[in-house]
């Protein structure tokens, strides 16, 4: 293979700015992200509606089965489960709305299809204007209750609004992946 003597060496094709930068003489400037209220809701309400479809597809009786697996949650405990996340971690903790949480109770939870399908609109209804003053990188006027902290035994510094959020949809993600392998236990796929 030749070599093109043509094409400028590696600092040469430099623009005149970045030539000599190294590590130690780069200064890196910080642009705050950005995420629209409507981009973040509409993640949050496909989690949920795929949770609630899970559970109306396996009717009340299947919804509220248990795998036979060790520490297996029912489909409408998982649901119920993260509407308590998102009632504390964006209800309260962002929108400031009073919210009584029991999150042992959550795993427990049984109860028909249409009342989870209720209370998800109810809180499809209220998580816009929970998040309609959030800024990202401002700090929580309070921290989360150390029982929900998922960061609790490491060095993680202080919560913001937005590591609040982003903790809110990792729990509705990773729940919404739980539920659709607990449905493929319960169907016998």
């Amino acid at each position: 293979m030749a070599l093109d003597s043509t094409r400028p060496t590696s600092d040469q094709s430099r623009p005149n700015s970045l030539r000599n930068a190294t590590c130690e003489n780069v200064r890196l400037v910080e642009v705050p992200m950005e995420i629209s209220h409507e981009d973040f809701l509409m993640f949050i309400d496909r989690a949920l509606d795929g949770m609630l479809r899970i559970v109306e597809e396996l009717g009340e009786e299947r919804a509220n089965m248990r795998p036979d697996l060790p520490g297996a949650n029912s489909p409408y405990a998982i649901l119920t489960h993260c509407i308590g996340v998102c009632d504390y971690w964006i209800g309260t903790l962002l929108g400031k709305r009073e919210s009584f949480r029991d999150r042992d109770a959550e795993f427990r939870a049984s109860g028909t299809v249409v009342e989870l399908r209720e209370r998800v609109g109810e809180l499809k209804a209220n998580l816009l204007a929970d998040i309609k003053q959030v800024q990202g990188e401002k700090p929580l006027e309070s921290a989360p209750n150390s029982m929900y902290n998922p960061l609790r035994s490491t060095d993680f510094g202080d919560w913001t609004e937005g590591t609040a959020l982003i903790h809110a949809y990792e729990e509705l993600a990773q729940h919404h992946g739980q539920m659709e392998l607990t449905r493929d236990v319960l169907i016998g796929n």
